[in-house]
C-alpha cells in the first residue's frame, strides 16, 4: 500500500498544484490525505471547494486552526471526508478522525492540534490515546497541525511504534528530518504546502513584509497568478506488515506559460 501525505493546501495556486501533481501522478499512491484548512482563498474551506479537492484524488481532508474561518462549514462538515483537530473540546461540529477501508486495510486517520503558539485546545497527546484505545486499525495516521518544531516531534516520539506516520502540519514550510524513528513511525516535522512559491508561506510577499514592518493588522492576500507554484507532500509504501519499507519527500515546481497553463520544471530552484 502506497499513501500519500500532502501539506497544507493554500489558495488557488495550490489547489492547481495539487491537482497538477495527482493528475501525472495517479499510479503512484492507493490512498491521498491533504491538509485543506487554507484551500479557501487562504482561510478555511467552502463545500464547492472540498468537492474539487475529493474531485483531484483526495481521499481525506484535514484541517487546523483556520479550519472555521468559513463559518458556511457548520452545515456541511459532516457530510464529507472532512476531519477537524480532534482535540476540540466535546460538542464541536465535525470530526476528528476517520476510519476508512482501502483495499482490505482498515486506516485511521487522526488530526490533531499543538498548543504550543496556537489556540489552546485540549491535550493532543491524551486525546490520541483516547483514540487510539477506541478504534482498531492497522494503519494510523496523523496529521500533525502545530507551530512549534518541539512539540511536534516531541508528539512524534510518543506516539512511536503506535502510529505509522505522523506528519506535520501549518509552518507551510517543508522539514527535511523525513525519517522512521527508533520503533518504526514515519516522522516529518512539516510537510510544507501546496501554493505559490515566491511567496510568504502563501502570501504575497509585500503584505507578509508589512506586517512586519508596521506591527500593524494586514490582511493576507493568495497571489492571483503566480509564475511559479510548488506541490509539497510525502510518499511511502507499507508492506504486508503495514510497515514502512520506502518513502520519498517531494517537492515540486511548475511554472505558467504564455497560455496561463503550467508545465513542471526539472528543477524546484
Amino acid at each position: 500500500m502506497r499513501i500519500l501525505l500532502v501539506g497544507d493546501v493554500v489558495g488557488r495556486p495550490g489547489r492547481r498544484a495539487l491537482r497538477l501533481w495527482l493528475e501525472e501522478n495517479r499510479e503512484r499512491f492507493d490512498l491521498c490525505i491533504a491538509n485543506g484548512e487554507n484551500a479557501a482563498g487562504g482561510f478555511g474551506l467552502t463545500e464547492k471547494i472540498v468537492n474539487k479537492l475529493l474531485s483531484y484524488g483526495v481521499d481525506v481532508i484535514t484541517g487546523g486552526n483556520h479550519t472555521f474561518d468559513k463559518k458556511e462549514i457548520y452545515q456541511f462538515i459532516d457530510k464529507y471526508p472532512l476531519l477537524r483537530p480532534a482535540n476540540y473540546p466535546n460538542g464541536t461540529p465535525g470530526r476528528g478522525f476517520l476510519l476508512l477501508e482501502k483495499g482490505g486495510v482498515k486506516v485511521l486517520v487522526v488530526n490533531l492540534m499543538g498548543r504550543v503558539f496556537m489556540e489552546c485546545l485540549d491535550n493532543p497527546f491524551k486525546r490520541f490515546d483516547e483514540i487510539y484505545e477506541e478504534v482498531e486499525a492497522d494503519v494510523t495516521i496523523v496529521d500533525f497541525h502545530g507551530e512549534a518544531s518541539s512539540e511536534k516531534q516531541a508528539f512524534g516520539f510518543y506516539v512511536d511504534g503506535r502510529a505509522t506516520a505522523v506528519f506535520g502540519t501549518h509552518t507551510h514550510v517543508q522539514t527535511s528530518d523525513l525519517r522512521r524513528l527508533p520503533q518504526g513511525t514515519l516522522f516529518i516535522t512539516d510537510v510544507g504546502m501546496c501554493g505559490a512559491l515566491n511567496s510568504v508561506i502563501g502570501i504575497e510577499p509585500k503584505e507578509g513584509i508589512e506586517r512586519f514592518i508596521k506591527q500593524l493588522p494586514v490582511r493576507f492576500k493568495v497571489p492571483e497568478k503566480p509564475q511559479l507554484i510548488q506541490f509539497n507532500g510525502i510518499l511511502f509504501e507499507l508492506n504486508g506488515e503495514f510497515k514502512v519499507v520506502n518513502f520519498e519527500r517531494i517537492f515540486e515546481v511548475y511554472e505558467r506559460r504564455e497560455d496561463g497553463s503550467y508545465t513542471r520544471r526539472e528543477s524546484p530552484v
